[in-house]
């Protein structure tokens, strides 16, 4: 089985439709998409396009946000940015757009398995969808996150950032993001890779393959659209990527 991971989309609709349509030619047998999916530019579009899709979804920090789950308060002047940004973008969403996103599950298993033991999927942690799982996160740390929720193979998104990772037998995987990868993580400052992201999963004879891939589009494009979309803050939202 061939299993394409999309996570962290963010409402980057041509992202998105570049990423789908290399899934497509390369013949996987389904999609799973990690959360994160409406915050970005193209909130409606993109939730749209997602839910076509009929894939399992697993829910993300900001997609519980726009169903009213409380943020705290801003603790620096980004924060404060992406708080204004935010609530923009959910005025673009509509109740059946809304819908969807409380369809989005908190994990879910991937019948995709290693050892005899289906994967688990999540977004940032099965703890919390705020956890950040890096190549650098201490393994003590891990273990509160996972405890008994260990498997095998333990899918996540959240970062931003790719990860292949080994962990007391386990095998930790980051497709990285689709709509917004970043260049370093955590983010000293937002700085937005000009590609999107996002991997493979194949399974054969027993046997577990992870691909991860980046693919290209229309960033100049992505970019202009955002600043004559009426966004607030869409010069600061188009000066973090890195087109150099």
């Amino acid at each position: 089985m061939r299993v394409g991971l999309i996570s962290d989309i963010h409402g980057n609709l041509p992202a998105l439709d570049a990423v789908l349509a290399e899934l497509e030619r390369d013949g996987v047998d389904r999609i799973v998409c990690l959360g994160d999916v409406a915050v970005g530019p193209e909130p409606h579009a993109t939730v749209a396009r997602v839910h076509e899709l009929g894939c399992p979804v697993v829910a993300g920090n900001w997609d519980a946000a726009f169903l009213g789950e409380t943020r705290g308060p801003a603790t620096d002047e980004v924060g404060a940015i992406v708080d204004e940004i935010h609530d923009w973008w959910g005025e673009q969403l509509s109740e059946e757009d809304r819908d969807v996103l409380r369809s989005f599950v908190p994990q879910l298993e991937l019948e995709l398995e290693v050892d005899g033991v289906p994967a688990l999927c999540f977004h940032g942690s099965p703890r919390s969808y705020d956890d950040w799982v890096l190549a650098t996160t201490p393994e003590d740390e891990l273990e509160q996150m996972f405890g008994a929720e260990r498997r095998p193979l333990l899918v996540g998104g959240h970062t931003h950032v790719q990860l292949l990772r080994r962990w007391d037998g386990a095998l930790l995987v980051n497709p990285g993001s689709v709509g917004l990868p970043f260049l370093q993580a955590p983010p000293k400052r937002v700085l937005v890779a000009p590609w999107a992201e996002y991997a493979v999963l194949d399974a054969v004879d027993g046997r577990l393959h992870v691909d991860f891939r980046r693919t290209s589009f229309d960033v100049r494009a992505y970019l202009r659209a955002s600043r004559a979309s009426g966004m607030p803050h869409a010069d600061w939202w188009a000066d973090c990527w890195v087109l150099n």
